[in-house]
């Protein structure tokens, strides 16, 4: 079993109480560690909490201390189970009631407050990553661009762009690009109808807006499917890129 501290569950206002992940690095260091919170906290890890196999991402952080690379703070989010459509979109539609907002006033109103002090998430805006996969990585794009001041970075796995509609695109392109700002978005060539468009259609609305290659990355995954297997394969890659110092 990974070293992973499961805590709550926490009170959530207009949600379900949430469980929490938290995967330390597993070297200490000088330096405040980054900091990667993610959704769907179930499918982060071991296998067990998932119902399609978990991404195993304390070997990714074993990796990087081995490397001498800092190795990050994990923080997942527990997704709610038959609401995850509900919390995960920021829009009300035809499908979810869009309680996003309620998700990201909890997450930073409140637990990141709270854990500060413990896990010592001191860790500069560029080195404050927010993701997920689907609809948690829909919800990362949106967090970043809500909170600038508290993520600098978006990984964002086959992300379900649909929910968020024509509405989320015009607002991303409305709002000013955040100060720090990195962003990974990616889609597998088998995944559904329309999802590899909408991707590749926000990646290029971005470029328009000024990110650099070296501010946003784009993956088109030749052999990949909507699935925790595939996520599990592009992840660290894409980890490394946001976490890299250098570049951005």
């Amino acid at each position: 079993m990974p070293p992973v501290e499961l805590l709550g569950p926490f009170d959530v206002p207009g949600l379900a109480p949430r469980l929490v992940r938290v995967l330390r690095p597993p070297r200490a260091s000088a330096r405040p560690a980054p900091i990667v919170v993610l959704f769907d906290a179930q499918n982060l890890f071991d296998d067990g909490p998932s119902f399609a196999g978990g991404w195993h991402l304390h070997t990714f952080t074993e990796r990087l201390a081995t490397s001498r690379r800092p190795a990050p703070i994990v923080i997942g989010i527990d997704h709610g189970g038959v609401d995850r459509i509900h919390e995960l979109c920021p829009y009300p539609g035809q499908r979810t009631r869009g309680h996003l907002d309620r998700l990201l006033d909890w997450l930073t109103g409140s637990l990141l407050p709270g854990l500060s002090g413990p896990l010592d998430l001191r860790a500069p805006i560029r080195q404050r990553i927010i993701g997920g996969s689907s609809l948690g990585g829909l919800a990362a794009l949106y967090a970043h661009h809500r909170h600038p001041d508290l993520f600098g970075g978006v990984l964002g796995l086959s992300p379900s762009l649909w929910a968020g509609g024509q509405r989320l695109t015009e607002w991303i392109m409305r709002v000013p690009r955040p100060p720090a700002s990195r962003i990974y978005l990616d889609m597998g060539r088998n995944e559904g109808a329309g999802m590899l468009e909408a991707t590749a259609r926000m990646v290029q609305l971005l470029a328009a807006k000024g990110y650099s290659r070296l501010a946003l990355r784009y993956r088109e995954d030749p052999r990949g499917f909507h699935r925790e297997r595939d996520w599990r394969r592009r992840a660290p890659s894409a980890l490394r890129f946001l976490l890299n110092e250098r570049s951005g």
